[in-house]
């Protein structure tokens, strides 16, 4: 299945986004990319990503998963990831991107953390 994002922002300038589906390599994956590049150029720095409903990450996806990161901490921003499944969490793990992705139980402890 491939990948979907919708994108919720927040007043206080954090969106979340979720992610439905597998995040692999392809034209659904560059169209999720696209929705994420327009939402850090409008202005928002703070944002979460909840894997709840993703069962599998590539090494593409991984990839969109870092450069989120890199926007974001280049403007001063943050990512958080919630809902990751056991098997992303060790890919996270084995690849360390666990070191620069904080990883929350619920989207309401991610967007907690970025408002404190």
């Amino acid at each position: 299945m491939p990948v979907t994002a919708s994108i919720e922002r927040h007043p206080d300038g954090c969106a979340l986004v979720v992610f439905t589906g597998q995040i692999t390599l392809g034209s659904s994956l560059s169209m999720v990319e696209s929705q994420i590049r327009t939402v850090i150029n409008d202005g928002v720095h703070k944002v979460v990503f909840d894997l709840t409903d993703v069962g599998f990450i590539d090494s593409a996806g991984l990839g969109m998963l870092v450069y989120g990161y890199g926007s974001l901490a280049a403007k001063g921003g943050a990512l958080r990831l919630c809902g990751v499944a056991p098997r992303i969490l060790s890919l996270l793990e084995l690849t360390r991107t666990n070191t620069l992705l904080p990883v929350d139980a619920t989207r309401e402890d991610s967007l907690a953390a970025l408002r404190a």
